[in-house]
């Protein structure tokens, strides 16, 4: 089973960009996360011009479910939900 990441914008400095700048882009490039650099409270973005897969962003996570996946296709959730709004 995969899970779509949370996507996170990283914040740095420009101290931190300075000393750290090929490192970050090539975070950027690969992950397609923008980066925001924080100068004096003004926010500048560095972001990819070239989108990436949002499917690419996906982490796999085997055991996730425990038992047979099989299992849950026949799940009736009719007692467990009440959706009488009035």
């Amino acid at each position: 089973m995969y899970v779509l990441s949370e996507v996170r914008v990283k914040t740095v400095s420009p101290t931190e960009l300075r000393s750290n700048i090929y490192k970050l882009l090539d975070e950027v490039l690969s992950s397609g996360v923008p980066l925001e650099i924080n100068k004096g409270g003004e926010i500048l973005r560095i972001v990819p011009v070239a989108t990436t897969s949002k499917l690419s962003n996906l982490v796999s996570r085997p055991h996730v479910i425990t038992g047979n996946p099989d299992d849950l296709v026949d799940i009736c959730w009719d007692g467990e939900m009440n959706l009488d709004l009035y």
